[in-house]
């Protein structure tokens, strides 16, 4: 069986939207997100929403009774699209992930959503390591201001940078959303 790219959206979900997360960077993010989703919807292509979920916590704003769980938007899950649920950073830790590419025939993957640096990091990695043509969208993904251990700030930006520099050629392609748009229209994913 060909090749299927599978577009994989990570936790684009309202809570990213509190204060509480500090600065971002990539504001464009979720409208490149959504040029992906829109390409990936008109070729009928897999598409994979991944919904970070705290069952064990009332009040984690990923609880599933609460607002904030829920998807962005702009890349809302249409009927009959796949939706996984996670508790821990790595979409394919406790999920059927992995088995549900294979059976669809996805040998190769393109990762976009929140944060470059967790959620996305960690599922990028071992998609990498498990064999998948694996591709990090740079401009489909954004992440947030942190504080280092010593106390140093570093920007969204930097953290951003150093997670795509740390991916590069080991665990991932990084690409652009043009790059992929680009690359899904002339059949090379």
């Amino acid at each position: 069986m060909v090749n299927q790219p599978a577009l994989i959206i990570i936790d684009v979900q309202k809570a990213f939207n509190l204060p509480y997360w500090g600065e971002r960077n990539n504001p464009s993010a979720e409208e490149n997100m959504k040029r992906l989703l829109e390409e990936w919807r008109k070729r009928r292509l897999t598409i994979i929403h991944i919904q970070h979920v705290n069952k064990e916590n009332v009040e984690s704003m990923f609880h599933p009774n609460t607002e904030t769980v829920k998807f962005k938007q702009e890349v809302q899950p249409l009927q009959g699209e796949i939706v996984i649920q996670k508790s821990v950073n790595s979409a394919f830790i406790g999920t059927d992930l992995k088995k549900l590419l294979k059976e669809k025939s996805c040998n190769s993957v393109i990762i976009v959503g929140l944060t470059t640096n967790h959620c996305v990091e960690t599922t990028t990695r071992m998609a990498g390591n498990l064999g998948f043509s694996t591709y990090l969208v740079s401009d489909a993904t954004a992440t947030f201001n942190r504080e280092g251990p010593d106390g140093v700030q570093y920007s969204a930006e930097e953290i951003h940078n150093m997670t795509l520099v740390n991916l590069h050629e080991e665990f991932a392609t990084i690409a652009t959303t043009s790059g992929i748009l680009e690359k899904v229209r002339k059949g090379q994913l």
